[in-house]
């Protein structure tokens, strides 16, 4: 994520409109062997600090605002410290490996209110995902009959695949795979307003060992897939209604795809990675109903000089996620409700969710959020 970042950083000229832009100047990594680092700095020529220890970087005057990507176990530890240097922040999900850690880098982000906080979350700034936020804004869905929300992919269907960090409940977490997915699939509901009641749970381990890299196995104790079901409450009309969610790490047939679907009274619409540039309508007046699918092209909140016909991808996302981020830093606000990027009170409505859902699935129960 660190390259994507450098690589949105270098596209800045696409989006002529915007006043300010990120210059990258100093980089660390644990490993800072020409290997490691050579791609950062033959391509980016303003790089004047490269270390292993974070404590140089944050100690940098010339470094004022800092992208922290590392394991979930040092977001506390990372995180904290940038806050305590004086640096504005863009975090990696989920803002926490649990709910303590994320109440630690709550209380951090309370103590610097001058330093300003986000987290990272490219989903929202697909064109068809930012129509669905107009909708929302503009109340097109009238009351809301259900919503139903989703990350689904493959990259753990291959019981031989050597474990990774994201695989060990030391590094990833308990969440297991509602940690790393779970926080994409919450940011347009969460921004909406729409807000889980309660949960009832079922998480699966599927695959209980995987190879070492050394020869040997290695037990793999993080939940694979995540079904939730809750009840929602729309903060703004006090209407109550279902609301799912599901990530999943073993989703044969899936390999990367992101879902909303949301279903009202006066209109619904579907999207899906899957299709990336289609968003699917429907609009209820009385008469037939009938889904339409429109084609979005390149209908983003931060204006780029590729012309609006052409195709969106993810590093357009990527691209328009740091615009927000760089927009609202310039700012002080976003100049729409869904052109932002995920807020820290965000991250921790998503903590009590999952902490909720963990023991959920313990008690096999439906449990209240806290």
């Amino acid at each position: 994520m660190g390259r994507e970042f450098a690589s949105a950083a270098a596209r800045w000229l696409h989006l002529p409109e915007m006043n300010i832009r990120p210059e990258i100047v100093a980089i660390c990594r644990r490993n800072i062997s020409d290997e490691n680092i050579s791609w950062f700095t033959d391509n980016i020529p303003t790089i004047r600090q490269a270390t292993n220890d974070y404590r140089e970087l944050l100690g940098n005057h010339n470094v004022e605002a800092v992208y922290i990507s590392v394991p979930h176990n040092l977001h506390q530890k990372f995180y904290c410290a940038a806050l305590k240097a004086g640096k504005h922040l863009m975090g990696e999900k989920p803002f926490g490996i649990d709910k303590q850690a994320n109440d630690a880098i709550m209380a951090s982000v309370r103590k610097h209110p001058d330093c300003f906080v986000r987290c990272s979350s490219q989903f929202l700034f697909f064109p068809a995902v930012q129509k669905i936020g107009r909708m929302i804004e503009a109340d097109a869905f009238g009351k809301i009959i259900e919503v139903n929300v989703g990350f689904l992919h493959c990259s753990d269907l291959n019981p031989v695949k050597p474990i990774n960090w994201k695989r060990t409940v030391e590094a990833n977490g308990e969440y297991g795979c509602m940690g790393d997915l779970g926080p994409h699939i919450c940011s347009v509901p969460f921004r909406a307003g729409w807000i889980p009641l309660n949960v009832r749970a079922v998480l699966s381990n599927i695959i209980h060992e995987r190879p070492d890299g050394k020869g040997g196995l290695m037990p793999c104790r993080t939940w694979d897939n995540a079904t939730l079901l809750c009840q929602a409450k729309d903060s703004n009309s006090g209407d109550v209604f279902p609301f799912s969610l599901k990530t999943q790490r073993i989703s044969p047939g899936q390999k990367n795809n992101w879902y909303i679907e949301i279903l009202g009274t006066k209109a619904c619409a579907k999207f899906s990675t899957k299709n990336a540039n289609t968003l699917e309508v429907l609009e209820y007046k009385g008469s037939e109903q009938l889904w339409q699918k429109i084609d979005m092209g390149q209908e983003v909140p931060f204006k780029s000089i590729t012309h609006n016909i052409s195709q969106f991808g993810m590093s357009d996302a990527i691209l328009q996620m740091w615009a927000g981020f760089v927009y609202e830093f310039d700012n002080g606000k976003p100049f729409t409700r869904f052109s932002g990027c995920v807020i820290p009170d965000e991250t921790t409505l998503w903590h009590r969710l999952f902490t909720a859902a963990l023991k959920s699935h313990e008690s096999g129960t439906t449990v209240a959020l806290k």
